[in-house]
């Protein structure tokens, strides 16, 4: 271990007593912080299965992006186990919703050298699959160090991102250097991680646009918050919100109303922060109901708290106009691609620099429109809403721009392929088999 390395390993060993601290504190308001503590320290249960397959996907977003890969590898490797890791609530109980007993779901462990090698030892994975930006030290290191490959898969890397890597190069280009291979969403993401050390990356486009956007799937949350809100009324949702942004949208449409009856529906980004975004709507006297309270919708209310999990699908489907959150302060923005695969006219902030390809292509396709800042942005919800063939224009839009860039899952499976093949026949297992055949698997080759 380098000396740089062996200092950040010394900080990690030094703050791992205090995490459950940490756990404890945000699991006040969502308690599956305080599930399965031990595992963050790389303590499991059980006897793992043989011919792991891994994919860590951090968080919400990240999870259901790895759904169309997961598909695929099931598909693939029939008699492999599928793990999947976490390191937030929200990833794991989407990994619950998405998958079930399909396959296993563990937290990822903190960084510190002893818990990942105890993470390492009980699941003995053959390749690891890490999904976009989520790359820890140690993980790699002692990843490459006990022979299981590593590969960033749907991988993206802001402007901003690739500054804060390139600060400390000496921890992070050993890092990105040490991965066996990089599957990018554009081509400038491709070029800011080879900058930073890795190899070299191929193309394989966003897998967001594979997720099912399927109306079907929220119909029954979609009707029956139509029933709630009003059949006729005018709905926008402000989806995956943050902190202040709720504040500058409240500020705006006070300042400019928004057409009579409409309907605001803020649903923040995250669950911790239900809560107070209820005391803002309460100091500000502004009639609302939470979704959580399953009351009707009455001509009064203003604005619904859209306190639920895993109901965003329905949400985007009830409204009329979305915005993306996320977007308003220099937050980078959250996935723009889920209300779009809805035909929802979609508008964004300026701070879209997570999703900056996805976003200027979108624009480009009138899929979606920009707002500088909240009065702009509760000025072009107030012209959407009452300018039905724009809505009717932008829905079209979205539909096919949506369309027209699914493809990454076979794409990067194409690319893995062949690796994965590998990597499954270095453990001294028998070649993956087609479940119904017996014949070796065929996946398409790039």
């Amino acid at each position: 271990m380098d000396a740089v390395r062996g200092l950040y390993s010394l900080l990690w060993n030094a703050a791992a007593p205090l995490a459950p601290l940490r756990l404890a504190w945000r699991g006040r308001r969502e308690p599956g912080y305080r599930e399965s503590i031990g595992e963050r320290y790389g303590r499991y249960r059980g006897v793992a299965p043989p011919r792991i397959l891994w994919v860590h996907a951090v968080s919400l977003g990240e999870t259901r992006a790895a759904a169309p890969l997961i598909e695929r590898l099931r598909a693939a490797y029939p008699r492999a186990t599928i793990l999947i890791t976490h390191m937030t609530a929200t990833g794991r109980a989407a990994g619950r919703d998405l998958f079930g007993d399909s396959v296993l779901q563990a937290w990822l462990p903190y960084d510190a050298p002893f818990a990942v090698r105890r993470f390492l030892a009980h699941f003995r994975p053959c390749a690891g699959l890490l999904m976009e930006t989520e790359l820890w030290p140690n993980v790699v290191a002692l990843a490459r160090e006990a022979s299981v490959p590593l590969y960033l898969v749907n991988a993206r890397m802001s402007a901003k991102s690739a500054r804060l890597y390139a600060a400390f190069p000496a921890l992070t280009r050993p890092m990105f250097g040490a991965l066996s291979g990089i599957a990018a969403q554009t081509d400038a993401d491709a070029a800011r991680l080879a900058a930073l050390g890795a190899p070299p990356p191929v193309i394989t486009g966003n897998l967001k646009f594979d997720v099912a956007a399927d109306p079907g799937n929220a119909d029954p949350v979609r009707r029956e918050l139509r029933m709630r809100f009003g059949e006729t009324r005018p709905i926008w949702v402000a989806a995956s919100t943050r902190d202040g942004e709720e504040a500058m949208i409240l500020d705006a449409i006070a300042a400019r109303p928004l057409p009579a009856g409409a309907l605001t529906v803020i649903v923040p980004r995250h669950p911790q922060r239900f809560g107070s975004v209820a005391d803002l709507l309460r100091q500000r006297a502004i009639p609302f109901v939470r979704r959580s309270e399953s009351a009707q919708v009455t001509a009064d209310i203003a604005v619904v708290l859209g306190d639920s999990i895993g109901e965003m699908a329905g949400y985007l489907a009830a409204a009329d106009v979305a915005f993306v959150g996320g977007s308003l302060a220099p937050l980078g923005g959250q996935n723009l691609i889920e209300p779009i695969g809805l035909g929802i006219p979609t508008i964004v902030g300026p701070h879209m620099f997570n999703f900056a390809d996805a976003t200027a292509k979108a624009l480009a396709a009138g899929a979606a429109v920009e707002a500088a800042d909240a009065h702009a942005l509760v000025a072009t919800v107030a012209l959407l809403l009452g300018d039905a063939p724009r809505r009717h224009a932008m829905h079209d839009a979205a539909l096919a721009f949506h369309a027209a860039h699914r493809g990454a899952a076979d794409r990067l499976m194409a690319w893995l392929a062949p690796r994965l093949d590998a990597a499954l026949a270095a453990t001294n297992e028998d070649a993956p088999e087609n479940a119904a055949t017996g014949a070796p698997n065929e996946v398409p080759r790039p």
